[in-house]
């Protein structure tokens, strides 16, 4: 039998290593989780990203803090997430841009979309629409495409970034209109959609939650939705197809991912609890006021998507030679 004074010093050995053995296995998540989003606040996926989050967090009984990283169209953001501890407090709110838009675009990208991150969820669609200065002659997507023809290189547009999604957007939408346009690259979908709104721009594709408080205030005016049918929040808004230009539809993304290796139970928690927020009537309504339509998938979904995707944008892009310079 051991001595008491050894018995005391073994049980005294034994409270020390408790508490840091019992934090170490402490249910997930035992603290609060970070979510960067690469992208300016009031963006689109901003905006999305801080309904669902709230909602996560509340269930979760853990808050979730959004960290605005901003710069080089996502690509500075999101290279914070793929060099987080995969531990489940650090995750990444995308958009499609940076999953399966910019890895097109750069031969020399600092992460891959596929080796270094998980897919959790993709949480919603975003909506786009065209918007133009309140008092613009142009009223539809034809009216551009018209003032685009009669003065090639003239009209210009305002994207968050080179390789960002409203680059893309009118990319393909001057490419497939036969007209050629002035690209004007900001530091952000927001500030880009106030270069509309301050007349330092024409026109730019947006998407429906970053300008919709433009819209409200009466700043910029909405002329065309990329929707397959007219949005129900925009009743009397033309499509781009049955305005302009037949065929032309364009969404983007937000969807959750983590840091290559992070648990699959916390990932597939993660999914889980996305899907729970969505199923709430006031989570929804909120997105969908925003111009948003809710989603929830699987991460395995999500994975099949952005690989699907890939390959999508991949032709779309060398097929009409945008680049990110």
């Amino acid at each position: 039998m051991p001595h008491p004074t050894r018995r005391f010093a073994l049980a005294l050995l034994a409270g020390l290593c408790a508490a840091p053995c019992a934090q170490a296995q402490a249910p997930w998540p035992a603290k609060p989780i970070r979510m960067i989003v690469p992208l300016a606040a009031g963006s689109a996926v901003d905006n999305a990203a801080r309904i669902v989050a709230q909602k996560m967090g509340q269930n979760l009984g853990q808050s979730i803090v959004i960290d605005n990283k901003p710069g080089a169209a996502g690509l500075i953001g999101a290279g914070e997430v793929a060099k987080a501890a995969p531990d489940g407090y650090t995750l990444g709110g995308f958009n499609d841009s940076i999953m399966t838009m910019l890895p097109n675009m750069n031969a020399k990208m600092p992460w891959d979309i596929v080796r270094d991150f998980e897919p959790v969820s993709l949480v919603a669609t975003v909506e786009w629409g065209l918007v133009v200065p309140t008092d613009a002659h142009e009223k539809t997507a034809a009216d551009l495409i018209a003032a685009a023809k009669k003065a090639p290189g003239q009209i210009n547009y305002g994207s968050g970034g080179n390789g960002s999604p409203q680059h893309i957007a009118m990319a393909l939408f001057a490419s497939q209109s036969g007209v050629q346009m002035k690209h004007v690259p900001y530091k952000g979908a927001t500030q880009a959609a106030m270069g509309v709104a301050g007349k330092e721009v024409d026109t730019a594709f947006q998407g429906i939650a970053t300008v919709t408080s433009l819209i409200k205030a009466g700043k910029v005016r909405l002329i065309g939705v990329t929707t397959p049918k007219r949005m129900p929040q925009y009743p009397d808004v033309p499509t781009v197809s049955e305005s302009g230009l037949a065929g032309f539809e364009f969404n983007s993304w937000f969807a959750i991912m983590a840091p290559a290796g992070t648990p699959k139970d916390i990932v597939q928690r993660l999914s889980t609890e996305v899907a729970k927020a969505l199923a709430d009537p006031e989570v929804r309504d909120k997105l969908n006021a925003q111009g948003l339509t809710p989603r929830g998938t699987t991460p395995e979904d999500l994975g099949t998507a952005m690989k699907a995707q890939l390959a999508k944008y991949g032709a779309l892009i060398r097929q009409n030679g945008i680049t990110a310079d």
